[in-house]
């Protein structure tokens, strides 16, 4: 388990971090810049940062910099006790090289809005009964395939998944981000769970339905992103206009995902799309969610679907957003999680 301390040599006046602000709360209609060419996996592999390189717990000092720079000056809520987040960065599947930048931007959040401390670990020994006790929300830092498993030792497996869903329903927080949802959603290895069976491979579905959705697909790069519930304080930094977000975005299978049992508080705006995007829908009833939080047990659960590329952690909205789901996962924000069908049905 290891603490990442966090660097912060530039200010708030930088133009690359207010650059992307802008990006994000261009107003409907306004023209978007070109998303920022990708690398290989070559490049990204020689590089000496990032999770795809040699170095895969190691955030790129550019992409700190820009972070730190778009930090939001104050929490949305006074914590109620000084609160302890784990953050999980481990992987048994594709390894995103914005996962060691997404933990550092967890402990940036929490130390410069006083809003809570962070640990960061890349091993899943880390999630247990004992050592759960400390903390008062686990962050899912885009987790990918049987994260928490431990080939060939089912009981050790079992223990795990027993202690996150117990640490979650008696009253802590989970919060995830990206490929959370991208997790136990295929064969996990020595298992026959789904095999040969329809629909997706659910190898762990209390897991499924607690982080809220399987991932399906990435099939777009660009969309435009309204707001489903612009009263919550959890989407209080997008003020309630609509924008266009330049990211690997996340869809969901059927299974699982569905506004009866989520609090739905971004999605993609389908309306705005073109006949080339519409070609790439996945989901016959035309629903995209990108955030939302849910009650599991006595626990609260948030999700946001983007961070994959480094650029969103450099945007200050996206920021805050990331801060007040933390903070409603922790219970120190108050949000309405009455699931977005049957608050519907309330009107």
């Amino acid at each position: 388990m290891t603490t990442t301390a966090m660097r912060s040599r530039l200010t708030r006046a930088q133009l690359g971090g207010l650059a992307c602000i802008a990006a994000l709360l261009a107003s409907a209609g306004a023209g978007a810049t070109a998303p920022p060419p990708r690398e290989s996996a070559a490049q990204r592999g020689a590089r000496d940062c990032g999770g795809q390189s040699q170095n895969p717990q190691r955030a790129c000092q550019e992409d700190l910099d820009r972070m730190m720079a778009a930090l939001p000056e104050a929490a949305p809520a006074k914590p109620v006790r000084p609160r302890h987040v784990l953050v999980l960065a481990d992987t048994q599947g594709f390894v995103h090289g914005s996962i060691p930048l997404a933990a550092a931007t967890v402990e940036a959040l929490g130390n410069k809005t006083k809003a809570w401390t962070t640990t960061i670990t890349y091993d899943a020994k880390d999630i247990n009964t004992e050592n759960l006790k400390q903390y008062d929300a686990v962050f899912l830092d885009s987790t990918t395939g049987c994260f928490l498993d431990e080939p060939g030792n089912t009981a050790e497996t079992n223990a795990r998944r027993a202690a996150l869903v117990a640490f979650v329903r008696g009253g802590k927080g989970l919060a995830g981000v990206h490929a959370a949802t991208d997790s136990y959603s295929a064969p996990c290895p020595g298992s026959q769970a789904g095999r040969g069976g329809p629909g997706p491979v659910q190898e762990w579905p209390e897991f499924n339905t607690m982080i809220g959705g399987i991932f399906a697909a990435h099939p777009w790069q660009r969309v435009w992103v309204k707001i489903d519930d612009p009263v919550s304080p959890v989407t209080a930094a997008f003020k309630g206009q609509a924008f266009e977000m330049v990211d690997e975005t996340y869809t969901m299978l059927p299974a699982v995902y569905s506004r009866e049992n989520l609090r739905v508080l971004l999605s993609i705006d389908v309306s705005k799309m073109g006949p080339a995007d519409l070609g790439r829908e996945n989901r016959a009833d035309h629903d995209y969610a990108l955030s939302w939080i849910r009650r599991e047990g006595q626990g609260r659960v948030f999700y946001s679907a983007h961070g994959h590329r480094e650029a969103v952690y450099a945007m200050t909205p996206m920021l805050e957003h990331y801060l007040a789901g933390i903070q409603y996962a922790l219970g120190d924000l108050k949000a309405d999680d009455t699931p977005s069908a049957k608050a519907g049905a309330k009107k």
